[in-house]
């Protein structure tokens, strides 16, 4: 089998309103059957009108969901598109200065309509691949994968097949829309004014008018298949006590994952005297506690408490449980606060939360965060 990868040369600079399609087929009249045309995102963007007239921070805080770290200037970032990347896709290159361009805003359907443009005016079946440059966590350097594309195989699914070995192979999920992806970018480069390439030779076209049901979202690895979606340092900087709390209800699914996480599941030894329980935060009697305004305002509270007697192994062991659970509520999103509980009141919380004869050591007040506190990967202010 041969490959070719051909750049797609003299397309202009693209404005608002360009159609890709057509700019395509007038500078690649020679497509065939079963090309793949890796297409990048800028252009797409700068079509579809998503180039503005601000600052590169302000575009980055527009389209972060969440931040997963920050080391000086640079933020990784949870777009709204889901995918995890550096400054949220905002570009402020190739552009005039004091603009910036963003990524499409479903570069599934972009795909699809530059597809769709492609038989209509040369009347040949393609598969598109709308590519970005993204950084990698593990390798120094960037590369390009898909953001978007249609009428392409998105994987090589050669998990069950038997290597020659006799291995059945386990794990084997090719991308093979991000390996069109970088490959053409071996020709488009970042500043040889080539925004598009051709991928020719492979059998990875679906047939015209067929196209992928999920589209990039099956690209995308689910936040609770993610292993590292947080950077570690950005959780404990962020892990600072709440002065107040956004109204409004928290995910139960989150707190008792939380719990999970901060170790309920694998004791280390002598923690095995360390429970917790999840409280109405309306529940709550105010005046046994200090921070009442702080509380009142929590969606529930999670009182911890000692099943025995305390002693000094036994408090040192709830201290350490206690911050892993404040620790990992951060890692959830969850704002919190630890409040002690004097020794005079934790008979008359025993029995109100039920743990009674357990001894309730405080409770941890948790809600949303507020405007202005901080979250994981932003510094403290």
């Amino acid at each position: 089998m041969n490959v070719e990868v051909l750049a797609v040369q003299g397309i202009p600079e693209v404005i608002a309103g360009d159609d890709i399609a057509t700019l395509i087929a007038a500078h690649a009249p020679t497509l065939h059957d079963g090309d793949v045309l890796v297409v990048t995102s800028k252009i797409v963007s700068k079509a579809e009108g998503q180039r503005f007239d601000m600052s590169r921070d302000d575009a980055i805080d527009a389209e972060t969901v969440r931040v997963v770290a920050r080391r000086g200037d640079t933020r990784i970032v949870v777009t709204r598109h889901g995918f995890v990347m550096a400054a949220g896709g905002v570009d402020a290159s190739n552009v005039a200065k004091g603009e910036v361009v963003v990524l499409p805003v479903d570069s599934d359907a972009s795909a699809r309509r530059i597809r769709d443009g492609i038989l209509d005016l040369l009347g040949v079946n393609v598969g598109v691949v709308v590519s970005d440059t993204f950084g990698r966590p593990w390798r120094v350097g960037v590369t390009d994968v898909a953001v978007g594309f249609a009428g392409v195989v998105a994987f090589d699914d050669l998990r069950g097949v038997v290597d020659p070995y006799g291995n059945e192979l386990q794990v084997t999920l090719t991308c093979t829309v991000d390996e069109l992806a970088a490959a053409a970018d071996l020709v488009k480069g970042k500043l040889n004014s080539v925004p598009v390439a051709i991928v020719r030779g492979l059998a990875v076209v679906l047939e015209a008018g067929s196209t992928a049901a999920k589209g990039i979202s099956a690209v995308v690895r689910p936040a609770d298949e993610d292993m590292f979606s947080l950077g570690t340092r950005d959780v404990l900087a962020a892990r600072v006590d709440a002065i107040r709390f956004a109204e409004g209800a928290v995910d139960l699914d989150r707190v008792a994952r939380a719990l999970k996480t901060a170790d309920l599941a694998a004791r280390p030894p002598g923690w095995e005297a360390v429970r917790f329980i999840v409280w109405p935060a309306r529940d709550v009697p105010l005046e046994l506690f200090a921070f009442a305004d702080v509380i009142s305002a929590a969606a529930v509270v999670i009182v911890p408490y000692l099943i025995d007697a305390p002693s000094a192994p036994d408090l040192l062991a709830a201290g350490a449980a206690i911050e892993n659970v404040l620790v990992a509520l951060a890692i959830e999103q969850l704002a919190s606060r630890w409040v002690w509980l004097p020794g005079s009141a934790q008979t008359q919380v025993a029995a109100l939360t039920g743990v009674e004869p357990g001894h309730p050591l405080g409770l941890i007040a948790v809600g949303m965060p507020a405007v202005g506190m901080p979250a994981v990967g932003m510094p403290a202010v």
